[in-house]
């Protein structure tokens, strides 16, 4: 595996029916590779128009504890060099762009070296709860 490698774009998510999303990195084997984080307010599914936007994270590099909570700016952050590491980035829908519904992150290699790792996408705070919750990726 290579998360890295062709600057992976996740999913685009709508948020209209969620007030957060929130992504869960697990960055196992591979210790020197390194991509920059950032997160992108998408007018539609497609998207047609991507603007990257300032977000909030927390890392994980040494053991099992988390960082405190920081803020990135719209050109993101870079992840530390290392195995066995956890990130967790968040955005509000209300930080989204203009009227824009849809979010999505993208992961630029910085330093490129294979990294093995997935990530997970969590929608929180549901506006309208509903049994089984509404679907928010097409």
């Amino acid at each position: 595996e290579d998360i890295w490698n062709g600057n992976l774009q996740g999913d685009v998510v709508n948020l209209d029916g969620w007030t957060e999303c929130l992504w869960l990195i697990d960055k196992s084997a591979g210790g020197t590779g390194t991509a920059v984080i950032t997160v992108e307010s998408c007018d539609d599914i497609t998207p047609t128009t991507a603007t990257a936007i300032a977000f909030d994270y927390q890392s994980m590099t040494s053991g099992n504890t988390w960082s405190s909570r920081a803020a990135a700016t719209s050109s993101g952050f870079t992840t530390t060099a290392g195995a066995n590491q956890g990130y967790k980035v968040w955005v509000r829908a209300d930080e989204l762009s203009g009227t824009d519904k849809f979010v999505r992150i993208v992961f630029t290699e910085s330093a490129n070296d294979p990294v093995d790792g997935a990530v997970v996408t969590l929608l929180l705070g549901p506006k309208y709860p509903q049994d089984p919750p509404a679907a928010a990726i097409s």
